[in-house]
């Protein structure tokens, strides 16, 4: 006999509540932590209050933004759409955070992230684009670049990666990189978060005091507070010199992460239309059984201890 819901059943109605509740879990460990952290520092900073949207909004929106996120997955699937998405900004502005909910609810196989490291030493004589293009989209694909090449017009070139010739060759390539893959079909999205200095000196010392997150915090970006007005300055060429209308630049407020998130994800949602996908109703087969089969346990070294 085929197995099928009865939905009527109490029993079963309370088995699919959980399930969706479990399914928010991740999502709610995530803020639980983070408010965690906003309240670490109460005397060790002052960090003046600010308003922020309501958490049951939040979470409402950010929900309905995820759906609608598997939607589009499944229209990039469908029409065999290849999506890139950059996200820059400076140190602990929100883009993890941001990558983090956009990833959350799809398929890793069609929405992946590529954060590449620092070049090694092959890397760095090939040209600048080439470890980059190598993570680019197939057909029915979506890349989040968790920082990108614009690292050359960034930290590179204000901790002296690179030198100025080779930035001033960056701006001159990037546009023409940049049309070359909207040309061939690319949808090409970039986004800047922006914070205030007082924000990202706030999350550092979040960061410094806490012994889950100090790996968030490394040597660069230490370094990088010392420089926030070199780093002002070349983000300002940068938007400048690369916001072309194949491919434009687009400004995230994020002093507020919440509302950075929600807005982030609706305006990307808007970049791409996209349309419910026609699916075929999915009908579990019959349980096939044989007589001679039979199930052998488990010895019990090989159980995970039952602690909870």
């Amino acid at each position: 006999m085929a197995f099928t819901f009865d939905y009527d059943s109490a029993a079963h109605m309370e088995r699919i509540k959980q399930e969706l509740a479990d399914s928010f879990d991740e999502e709610l460990e995530m803020e639980i932590d983070e408010s965690r952290l906003d309240n670490l520092l109460v005397d060790v900073l002052d960090h003046p209050e600010r308003e922020q949207i309501e958490r049951r909004t939040y979470f409402k929106e950010l929900f309905r933004l995820q759906h609608e996120l598997v939607r589009l997955q499944d229209w990039v699937q469908h029409k065999g759409l290849k999506v890139v998405v950059v996200f820059e900004g400076r140190d602990s502005a929100g883009k993890g955070g941001a990558i983090k909910r956009i990833t959350q609810r799809l398929n890793p196989r069609v929405c992946r992230v590529a954060a590449l490291p620092a070049p090694n030493e092959r890397e760095r004589t090939q040209w600048y684009f080439q470890r980059y293009a190598a993570h680019l989209p197939a057909a029915g694909e979506i890349v989040l670049f968790d920082r990108s090449w614009y690292n050359r017009a960034g930290v590179e070139r204000v901790m002296g990666f690179c030198t100025e010739t080779e930035c001033e060759e960056f701006f001159r390539s990037a546009p023409e990189f940049e049309r070359m893959l909207v040309r061939s079909g690319v949808i090409l999205i970039k986004y800047w978060f922006s914070i205030t200095d007082e924000e990202q000196q706030f999350r550092f010392n979040m960061r410094i005091h806490d012994p889950l997150k100090q790996w968030k915090l490394s040597p660069m970006d230490v370094e990088s507070r010392s420089r926030w007005e070199a780093y002002t300055q070349a983000k300002e060429e940068m938007l400048e010199r690369t916001h072309v209308p194949e491919a434009p630049w687009w400004v995230v407020e994020a002093v507020d992460k919440k509302k950075a998130r929600l807005n982030c994800i609706a305006h990307l949602l808007d970049q791409i239309p996209y349309e419910d996908v026609p699916k075929s109703a999915v009908t579990l087969p019959e349980r096939v059984r044989h007589d001679d089969y039979i199930r052998h346990s488990v010895p019990a070294e090989m159980h995970v201890p039952d602690r909870f």
